[in-house]
């Protein structure tokens, strides 16, 4: 049920893959192959096999290129920085120069912080600016200086797809092409990760110096392993200073003196290599010639999945004409020589401002679709596509964006965007599916009318020509069928009403972020009181709700509220996302008995003490709980059995440890008392919360006109999963609170809750449907909060207060709120 299209982030590993390693492993043993006995002397020669196999697939031979494994491309490329001849600045010879394509992954960027170590300055190249440099070439006298220069380039970039010409390699090594005016001898890095996981690369051609690969783009499997393919020419030019197990031939423990092997491959390769791993790779080799006829297969194959999606997407227009999708490329996809399977993009409103990344991934999740958002490693394609300045990076980096988060709008710019990619396993189905997504998400039945009928079946019969080899053979990639079926136009998804998914707010707050100690407390006008109307607790994260009248609220919150959760074997906490079924299981709390007990239909009821096991079988571990890092313990084979069974899948039950010695799950929230770390339990982000009845009102509203079946208020406030449920006279005024006081207890208000796909899942049944987080992005306008979260002071006694139903709530609002201060002595501020 999966849509994976990030495979520029990662290929598919097949089943058959795995088998045939497995097999290999159970069949034979392979040791350390530093040593010397029979298993070892077996690894050794299937690694060299390997190596073999590896030149072969790039169309070389070991006369020309050695392999040195390494950790991935990355490590390949710290690998080059570190061991370059450079000649660095204030010597009586010419220095040498780092010079790489701004269009380049942070990996090739960062080799400048080794080469500034060194003095040795760095030189960025715009694409647009290598090509120019053909008039800057050097009189003959200066191309005699043997000063070595290095310049980075990608083959495919791994922002938009974009294949840089391999001529370059052969243009600027011979003088042809200069980045810069500069005498000396020049050496090309080729950056060949992206481009090798679909396209061949034939070295006998193209002769780079160095080419670091990693090989999970390619297979998917194993990861944590790459090369680096070294030029021989080069390679006795390297140098190096550190020296690892297996890299010398001989040296002295207690003197200064280290003579390395005369083997380029180990003298580089410290320490161990991945064996295992690296034989992995033979079969990876024998499966992908298997399934697909080879790489050159590979590349039509893929190329073909992109043309195609791409001219869709270039079609698709909205009623008023604005086009949905703003495409970031630098060709027209109509050659897979310079054009790679990735497509880069926006989607758009109908007035044409940006939808942010992170929205668009939201939706794509809700129908299964597995994209990649922000700027992918590589800021310079991104900064160049997306027309931000160097100064627009800094400003949201104050404004408190970094890399791989999810702020995708400043002052309703972008910060990054949008990427899918296909690999090998793609399907036209998967390209048809994404379309679909895009279509069913953005557009009405009667926008898609105009592109579904004439131009649709004339793109996809001109996508791929008849006679094209990569579709003859039928027992390796399956053809692209060459007319879009209808049920991309009658699709259901597409009659219903437009979904108006709107991006977030350019400037929305951080769910951490408080409001100011000094700000000026205002409170709530005169009016119908606030009262709460339900209490929730969840002891087991991510399972059913326990519902109470009145409850004591402890240090992390409501007393036993998220103080377990359940894991898989390999101790990740399982949530409803990955397990729908985990909100079927129903948790209770008896303080009298000091016991939970657990049910689900079914199964027998399981209980759980309330007391801590601090027994010596107790075993206290390190979970992550959205990043955070918790002490938790097990709490045994019996319960982990029920769970087991129940959810069908091997996992167990754990608690949080109460030892505050251990704890390491705080957070520092600003507005509460200075220098206060507020301890949470197994919860997200805050210690509570809140959620309005008359805001579920409204969305309500919005969601039953979209459903056939009558939609249950209760139900619906069970999805949104709060703690406090209140009745205020107006729906989200309690986006406008700075803090609130319920009984003797005060409450910061810390943020939104911004809402994912698990308000999707029907908290009595475990079905989803994607409608409830559609219609409450259209409902809100450009963002999908809903509730807000809420954190108070530790208490001051060492009694619990309590939590009730009915009681009434007195917020205080944001100082920019303009409402009148109350007017009645009776109606007292919480400030």
């Amino acid at each position: 049920g999966i849509t994976y299209l990030d495979h520029a982030g990662s290929a598919l590993f097949p089943e058959s893959l795995l088998k045939a390693f497995t097999d290999d492993l159970r069949n034979n043993v392979y040791g350390n192959p530093h040593s010397q006995n029979i298993s070892s002397k077996l690894t050794y020669d299937t690694i060299e096999h390997v190596r073999y196999r590896i030149l072969q697939h790039f169309h070389t031979t070991a006369e020309d290129y050695t392999i040195i494994f390494t950790s991935g491309c990355t490590a390949a490329l710290k690998l080059v920085a570190e061991a370059f001849p450079w000649i660095p600045e204030g010597t009586k010879r010419p220095s040498s120069r780092f010079c790489y394509l701004t269009d380049s992954h942070t990996s090739v960027v960062g080799i400048r912080g080794i080469t500034a170590s060194m003095n040795v300055l760095s030189v960025p190249i715009k694409p647009k600016e290598i090509l120019l440099s053909e008039e800057s070439r050097l009189p003959a006298e200066e191309q005699n200086c043997t000063t070595p220069h290095l310049f980075s380039y990608p083959a495919q970039s791994n922002f938009s797809g974009t294949k840089y010409p391999l001529s370059w390699i052969q243009d600027i090594k011979s003088g042809k092409l200069c980045p810069i005016k500069i005498p000396g001898k020049w050496f090309v890095l080729l950056d060949a990760a992206s481009y090798v996981s679909s396209s061949p690369l034939d070295l006998g051609v193209h002769q780079a110096d160095f080419i670091p690969i990693s090989f999970y783009k390619i297979f998917g499997f194993p990861t944590g392993l790459g090369a680096l393919l070294v030029n021989n020419r080069i390679a006795p030019l390297l140098r190096k200073t550190y020296f690892g197990g297996g890299t010398a031939a001989a040296y002295l423990a207690g003197d200064d003196f280290y003579f390395p092997r005369k083997s380029i491959a180990e003298r580089f390769e410290d320490g161990t290599v991945s064996f295992l791993d690296i034989i992995a790779l033979k079969h990876g080799f024998d499966v992908l010639e298997k399934l697909t006829g080879g790489m050159e297969k590979i590349k039509q194959h893929t190329f073909a999945l992109a043309h195609y999606t791409y001219t869709v997407l270039s079609t698709l227009k909205y009623a008023n004409g604005a086009p949905v999708i703003r495409i970031y490329s630098d060709t027209d996809f109509s050659n897979p020589d310079v054009q790679g399977p990735i497509i880069n993009f926006n989607v758009l409103d109908e007035n044409g401002e940006v939808i942010g990344f992170s929205e668009v991934d939201k939706m794509a999740s809700l129908y299964n679709i597995h994209v990649r958002t922000g700027c992918f490693c590589n800021t310079g394609a991104c900064q160049i596509h997306l027309g931000i300045s160097n100064e627009d990076i800094q400003r949201n980096l104050q404004a408190g964006h970094v890399c791989g988060d999810d702020i995708d709008l400043v002052d309703g710019r972008p910060t990054g965007s949008v990427r899918i990619s296909f690999g090998y396993m793609s399907s036209f189905e998967d390209a048809q599916t994404f379309l679909k997504f895009i279509i069913a998400t953005r557009l009405s039945k009667s926008d898609t009318e105009i592109p579904f009928q004439s131009s649709i079946t004339k793109l996809t019969t001109e996508s791929v020509p008849d006679d094209h080899p990569s579709f003859n053979n039928a027992d390796k990639l399956s053809p692209i069928p060459h007319i879009w079926d209808r049920e991309l136009r009658d699709n259901s998804s597409v009659t219903k009403t437009t979904v108006n998914w709107q991006p977030p707010e350019a400037k929305a707050e951080s769910i951490r972020a408080a409001v100011s100690e000094t700000a000026v407390p205002t409170c709530r006008r005169g009016g119908k009181p606030i009262t709460v109307t339900n209490i929730y607790l969840y002891p087991i994260k991510s399972c059913s709700a326990f519902e109470v009248t009145e409850w004591p609220v402890g240090n992390q919150g409501l007393l036993y509220d998220r103080n377990w959760m359940v894991v898989n074997q390999n101790g990740v906490c399982m949530t409803q996302k990955q397990e729908p079924r985990l909100c079927l299981v129903n948790p209770s709390i008896d303080l009298e008995k000091k016991i939970m007990v657990i049910q689900a239909e079914g199964m027998d009821p399981i209980s759980v003490s309330l007391e801590e096991n601090t027994g010596n079988r107790a075993v206290i571990c390190e979970s992550k709980v959205c990043s955070h890092r918790v002490k938790t313990y097990d709490c045994g084979e019996g319960i982990a059995g029920w769970f087991s069974l129940f959810l069908g899948r091997p996992c167990r039950l754990i608690r949080q440890s109460s030892d505050m010695k251990n704890r390491s799950h705080q957070k520092n929230t600003k507005g509460l008392a200075s220098a206060t770390n507020i301890s949470l339990s197994l919860v997200n982000e805050a210690q509570y919360l809140l959620i309005n009845v008359a805001s579920i009102l409204q969305l309500k509203e919005h969601i039953s006109a979209r459903l056939e079946e009558p939609l249950e208020i209760d139900e619906l406030i069970r999805r949104f999963r709060a703690n406090i449920v209140i009745r205020a006279p107006e729906s989200f005024e309690e986006e406008e609170w700075a803090e609130i006081s319920i009984g003797a207890l005060r409450f910061q208000v810390v943020g939104p809750c911004s809402r994912c796909q698990i308000i999707c899942i029907d908290q009595q049944s475990g079905e989803r449907n994607k409608e409830f987080l559609q219609s409450l992005s259209a409902a809100r306008g450009r963002k999908t909060n809903f509730g807000i979260y809420l954190m108070n002071q530790p208490l001051r006694s060492s009694f619990p207060d309590t939590l009730s139903v009915g009681s009434q709530v007195l917020p205080v609002l944001k100082e920019n709120t303009e409402i009148q201060p109350p007017t009645s002595s009776e109606e007292k501020c919480s400030g």
